[in-house]
This record gives structure tokens, C-alpha cells and sequence, in this order.
């Protein structure tokens, strides 16, 4: 597995876009707001970043190749640095909850409009 299955996967969900923020780091985003951060070229990436509910936030920074995201952490946020920390379903479900999460907490038209309500 890489990281760009992972991307891919990301950009099926709904309403997700693509963008390039910083200068560097590939994002997906629903309404705006980021679900799934990584770097410019998904095939080199050395780590991606979602968010995660709060109450799984400190048994995944537990698991050998997940870390707190740096700067997101506080939002319960995780950075993985192995491709292979979990199983590829188990990373693809972690990152449509990441999706949720976000797109949960968009105003209930945006959510309408983008297909999400």
C-alpha cells in the first residue's frame, strides 16, 4: 500500500477537492475545510495526516507508525509514517471518518449543497 491509494481513495468521498497549501503539501478538503494531508507527490510521501474522533485519538498515537500531527494534534489529528500501520481498509475507514468528522461540522446548507445531507 502507499500513501496514494489513500489520496485516491480520499477523492472519492463526497464533495472532497484537491489543493496545494504551503507551497508543499497535497490536501483534501470537503467544504473548505481539510480531511487528508499529504505531500505534493503522493508516490515520495513519508507521512499523511487526518483527523480522527477524540476517543481513538490516543490508542492509534499509540501504535508503532502513527504519531500526533504536528500543529493538528490538538484537533485529534494523526500523522502516519508507515504505509503499512494498518491494514489498507482500516487506513481507508479511518480516513472517511476523517471525512465525516469535518463534513459533520459544516453548516447544514453547505452540507445540502454538496450533495452531504
Amino acid at each position: 500500500m502507499s500513501f496514494q491509494a489513500l489520496a485516491t481513495y480520499a477523492m472519492t468521498l463526497p464533495g472532497a477537492t484537491e489543493d496545494i497549501k504551503w507551497g508543499c503539501d497535497w490536501v483534501a478538503s470537503v467544504g473548505a475545510k481539510m480531511f487528508f494531508v499529504g505531500g505534493p507527490h503522493p508516490d515520495k510521501w513519508t507521512h499523511c495526516s487526518f483527523k480522527v474522533d477524540e476517543h481513538r485519538f490516543l490508542e492509534l498515537t499509540g501504535l508503532p507508525g502513527f504519531a500526533p500531527a504536528p500543529y493538528a494534534a490538538r484537533y485529534h489529528w494523526v500523522a502516519v509514517s508507515d504505509p503499512k500501520a494498518l491494514p489498507l481498509g482500516e487506513l481507508k475507514a479511518l480516513v472517511k471518518r476523517s471525512h465525516e468528522l469535518v463534513a459533520g461540522k459544516l453548516p447544514k446548507k453547505l452540507r445540502h449543497d454538496l450533495g452531504l445531507a
